[in-house]
């Protein structure tokens, strides 16, 4: 759902931008209490995962395909303010490097990619949470039906943009209709991959789940071949006791080996049919006046490095070099806004009972 340069007027544009600008410092502020020395790194593989992800576009109707947006993925994994930032990174790293959505048209997928999709998807996402009952097959189920509701959300907010500020003159009807209609079906793939990452990360780590803090199961022995519960536990809401930095290192570590992966192998096999943005803009006729990228002549310009004839070569380097990219500028903003640990929160850590079971 990149918007390129040329979609949208100039003065929605600039309008888009400060609204971005404006999200962007407020998450920047918010981030400070969801991220510290731990987490930060952790949110720049996020982004960097996203990224990966989102090169791996797939099939969702004839001649049609649709990619991750990750603002679920992100506000669940690390936090609603760090997830913005996330997914802005990915889209600031994409319009430099890729020419991959128009730089007058940052503020505008910003606006819709991250901010539209964190807010409707971890706003959906915490009150299922609270209805539902408090285990780790809720938050799944949770993320699930967020991931599903954010994408046709983006999808509406960005046909709102259109209906205020789009170069050409196509019945708003029409484009809402054929915008929401295409990205329910993308929401659905969006749905199935937060799902699974959220479930996979849960699975091993659940205290390095944003979204699931405050849930855990209560601690069980095994008493004569049976499962039972080691005190009475009145209270179901309890904060799972952070594990051992090692195993912090080796989620991170396959966190980046997955992105590389993807992003330099798997991506090779994804769709070659436009997204749904694309799709409904040539069909519709919404792109009539796109602009070429000003980044077009860049070396790693849709998704290749240039001098490389080799396509698998070249397209699996470019992920390489995207993931490499995104997770350092990721990684290096969220460690300068992170919360510094302060004497308290050392003792407060300290005192913390080891080895509970999650």
């Amino acid at each position: 759902m990149h918007v390129p340069d040329g979609f949208i007027n100039a003065p929605v544009s600039v309008a888009a931008g400060v609204v971005a600008a404006g999200a962007v410092a407020v998450s920047l502020r918010g981030a400070r209490r969801e991220l510290d020395e731990r987490i930060a790194p952790l949110a720049g593989l996020v982004a960097a995962f996203i990224f990966a992800v989102q090169m791996l576009n797939f099939p969702v109707a004839a001649g049609t395909s649709g990619h991750l947006l990750g603002g679920a993925l992100a506000a669940i994994l690390v936090g609603p303010y760090t997830g913005v930032l996330c997914v802005s990174v990915v889209l600031l790293m994409q319009g430099i490097l890729f020419a991959d959505g128009g730089l007058t048209a940052l503020g505008v997928n910003i606006t819709v990619m991250a901010v539209v999709t964190t807010v409707v998807a971890y706003a959906t996402f915490r009150g299922l949470v609270k209805v539902l009952p408090k285990k780790r097959r809720s938050v799944t189920v949770s993320a699930f039906v967020a991931a599903a509701l954010s994408v046709p959300a983006a999808a509406l907010a960005f046909t709102l943009v259109y209906a205020i500020g789009g170069t050409t003159d196509v019945p708003i009807g029409r484009v809402l209709t054929a915008m929401v209609g295409v990205h329910v079906l993308i929401g659905l793939g969006e749905a199935a991959i937060t799902a699974f990452t959220v479930g996979a990360v849960i699975a091993v780590r659940p205290d390095l789940v944003y979204g699931a803090r405050g849930l855990r199961q209560k601690l069980r022995l095994r008493v004569g071949g049976e499962l039972v519960d080691a005190a009475p536990d009145p209270q179901p809401e309890l904060t799972p006791v952070p594990a051992a930095s090692h195993r912090t290192r080796n989620v991170w570590l396959t966190g980046l080996a997955a992105s590389l992966v993807l992003a330099g192998v798997v991506s090779f096999y994804a769709s070659a049919s436009p997204d749904g943005l694309e799709k409904v803009a040539a069909d519709k006729g919404i792109d009539a006046k796109v602009e070429e990228h000003a980044a077009a002549d860049s070396p790693l310009a849709d998704y290749g490095v240039e001098g490389i004839t080799d396509g698998r070569l070249s397209g699996g380097l470019a992920g390489v070099i995207g993931v490499g990219a995104t997770v350092v500028a990721g990684t290096g903003v969220f460690w300068a806004v992170r919360r510094r640990r302060t004497d308290e929160d050392v003792t407060a850590a300290s005192a913390a009972t080891p080895g509970a079971s999650v």
